[in-house]
Formats: C-alpha cells, sequence, structure tokens
C-alpha cells in the first residue's frame, strides 16, 4: 500500500470521523534517545503505536493504553501533547483525528495485550536521530517537527 496525498484530503460531505490517539515512546540509553515503534510482519515501514479513543475515556488515557497494548510498555509517564494529525483511515472508510503525546520511559520490554487481529505486530526500539522508513508521513513529519522539543523534555 502506498500513501499519498490522497490520503490527506477529506472527502466532502457527511464523511464519518474517528476519533485516535496515540505515542511517541522515549527512553533514555546512556546517551541516546530512543523511540519506540510497532510494526506489522505484512509490511516492510514501522508507525507509532495509536487507536481508537473508547467511550468515557480520554484522549491522553487511550494514548497510554493503546501504546501499552500495542508495544507492552506499561510504565509510561506522559509528559505533554505533541500535536493533532488527520487523514484517511487505513480502510479509507472514516476520517482519522488523532491526537499524540509524549511519553517516557526507562520499561525497555513488556508483554503486549494484542487483540486477535493484531497479533503480527512486532515492537522495537530505534535511535530517534536515526528513524526507520515510517507508514504514515505524518507520524515522521510530527516527530521531526517536534525533535528539539522532545530532546529538551527528556
Amino acid at each position: 500500500m502506498k500513501i499519498d496525498k490522497s490520503w490527506y484530503v477529506k472527502p466532502d460531505g457527511d464523511f464519518p470521523e474517528r476519533l485516535a490517539a496515540g505515542g511517541v515512546v522515549i527512553r533514555k540509553d546512556k546517551n541516546e534517545l530512543l523511540i519506540g515503534l510497532i510494526r506489522d510482519k505484512k509490511f516492510s515501514k514501522y508507525m507509532l503505536p495509536k487507536g481508537a479513543v473508547n467511550k468515557n475515556e480520554s484522549s491522553e488515557e487511550a494514548a497510554a493504553r493503546e501504546v501499552s497494548e500495542e508495544t507492552g510498555i506499561s510504565n509510561l509517564k506522559l509528559i505533554f501533547h505533541l500535536g493533532k494529525k488527520e487523514r484517511l483511515s487505513s480502510e479509507k472508510d472514516r476520517w482519522a483525528i488523532i491526537n499524540y503525546y509524549l511519553f517516557i520511559t526507562n520499561q525497555v520490554c513488556g508483554t503486549q495485550k494484542l487483540e486477535e487481529g493484531e497479533k503480527d505486530i512486532i515492537f522495537g526500539w530505534f535511535d530517534i536521530d536515526k528513524l526507520p522508513d515510517l507508514f504514515w508521513p505524518e507520524q515522521k513529519e510530527l516527530i521531526e517537527e517536534n525533535l528539539e522539543k522532545i530532546k529538551k523534555a527528556i
């Protein structure tokens, strides 16, 4: 699947929306800042952990829950809101409005709490200054836009 500019144009009319939240998870290892990313084994590119905001759940709570479920990292400290990005969902059937938050952790690994359809998600740590290819261009943009703020916050 190729993500191009068409994914970032909201269709006209009464198009369904989905509120989602995700996290940029940072861990310090000696003098390096590492970012936690996930990848579906079907794809070669990584992404930030994220998912739907449930009823009666704040965006911050949803971001922490999704990060924990998808990465296995549960020892999370919320630092601040990084920004909001919008695009079509992966199925192109909804307009996704995603709030991203910065979290720090000292936890290296954990146990993922994945649902049946997510069993092929793998998690890894990467040098924030040497990001692998990311599946969603707006996620790379979010990290690059906030890189200095992230480094100062850690």
